[in-house]
């Protein structure tokens, strides 16, 4: 599979909320998630705080993927159903290491994730 075609899995699982698939498209050693506000050095606490948010996630959808070699980008409309942050845009950097995502570096608003979740962020390094 193409880089490309792994991150695209990875997102749909995402959105279909399908956490132990897009598990699979992780690598389990040497993963890195950075975000402007959270940092997560393991696909399973990255993937326990997506399947936190599952509940206020209307949909996700793709806006525009590319890929330069082992470099995926992403635009991606974050849609919720608390009304309070509406819709979120983000771009998202991953990086993929033969055939699982190894980086994932998520660029968005960061004051509207502290706002909504109050200030309480899983703490750096988790």
């Amino acid at each position: 599979m193409l880089p490309k075609d792994i991150v695209a899995q990875f997102i749909a699982d995402i959105q279909a909320q399908r956490f132990d698939q897009a598990k699979g498209s992780l690598v389990t050693e040497g993963f890195e998630y950075v975000g402007p506000n959270m940092r997560f050095l393991s696909p399973d606490d990255m993937l326990s705080y997506q399947f936190g948010m599952a509940a206020i996630q209307k949909d996700l959808i793709i806006r525009q993927l590319s890929a330069d070699g082992e470099h995926v980008f992403a635009i991606l409309d974050y849609r919720t159903n608390f009304e309070p942050i509406g819709d979120v845009r983000l771009a998202v950097w991953f990086r993929v290491r033969g055939d699982k995502i190894q980086t994932v570096e998520a660029f968005y608003n960061a004051a509207v994730v502290e706002n909504m979740l109050g200030g309480n962020l899983p703490s750096a390094g988790h």
